[in-house]
Formats: C-alpha cells, sequence, structure tokens
C-alpha cells in the first residue's frame, strides 16, 4: 500500500468517509457545472433531439 504510513496519522474511521465525501462533492461539482455551462445537456435531458452533423454526400 502506497499511503500506509498516512493511517497512523489519520484514523480509517475518519479518513475514508471524509475522502468519499471529497469525492462525492467533487463529482456533484463537475456536473453541476456541466448542466449549467452548456447549452445541449438541458435540451437533451428535456427530450429535444440534438442537432449533428450528417455526412452527406
Amino acid at each position: 500500500m502506497i499511503y500506509g504510513k498516512m493511517w497512523t496519522v489519520v484514523k480509517p474511521t475518519v479518513g475514508v468517509p471524509i475522502l468519499l465525501g471529497a469525492v462525492a462533492v467533487g463529482s456533484f461539482a463537475v456536473h453541476l457545472a456541466i448542466t449549467t455551462h452548456t447549452t445541449w445537456v438541458s435540451k437533451f435531458l428535456n427530450g429535444e433531439p440534438i442537432n449533428t452533423a450528417s455526412a452527406s454526400s
């Protein structure tokens, strides 16, 4: 284990929930930023078709 000595300073019963909580908060923040700063996500979630470039010859 790479960070084995870390658990001599921080108990796993404290460190693991903090680590998982930080991952959850970070993931929520990224998803919130994507949904609020793009136009196509809200259209997709509302069921509107996304116009894609078609390769017609």
